[in-house]
């Protein structure tokens, strides 16, 4: 005769273990949830050009331009989105907030497999080199122009130990 003895404890641990009681206190033991921080996933340039600023984004990254009507062009790129839209619909849909061409202080940051090469390949389409491929003190190997409307943009990768 097999004994029940093991299956009886077992049952009767987790009655316990699992009685609403228990499981209030082990809840309110436990810290809260930490508060979910804002994901930043889209950059928008507002542009009086979107059909110039389209055409060489989509030589600089690579990739097609996922159309929205004739203002607005998207380039997904795994992380977030690079979004171009018209001065003239950002007028539209808030007055004031924005004008095109006037960026002096963000940066696009691109993170790429070889900077050098992307030097190489972009050297006739670029008309506005800042600076050219160099390491930076803090690890990262960059290279950095202006695109038509004059944002700065950074394309680098983590330098090679040396």
């Amino acid at each position: 005769m097999t004994s029940h003895k093991p299956l009886a404890s077992l049952l009767a641990f987790m009655a316990m273990a699992f009685a609403p009681s228990t499981i209030a206190q082990s809840t309110e033991r436990q810290p809260p949830a930490p508060e979910p921080v804002p994901a930043l996933t889209n950059t928008c340039l507002i542009t009086s050009d979107v059909d110039r600023l389209v055409a060489f984004y989509e030589q600089v990254l690579g990739i097609k331009a996922v159309r929205s009507g004739k203002g607005y062009a998207e380039f997904p790129s795994g992380r977030g989105v690079l979004a171009i839209f018209s001065v003239d619909a950002q007028e539209n849909y808030i007055p004031g907030s924005a004008e095109a061409a006037r960026n002096k202080s963000m940066i696009l940051e691109f993170n790429v497999a070889d900077v050098d090469q992307e030097y190489r390949r972009l050297g006739s389409l670029v008309k506005t080199w800042v600076k050219p491929p160099t390491t930076q003190p803090w690890g990262t190997r960059s290279l950095y122009f202006r695109d038509p409307d004059g944002n700065l943009v950074d394309f680098y990768t983590n330098a090679k130990a040396e």
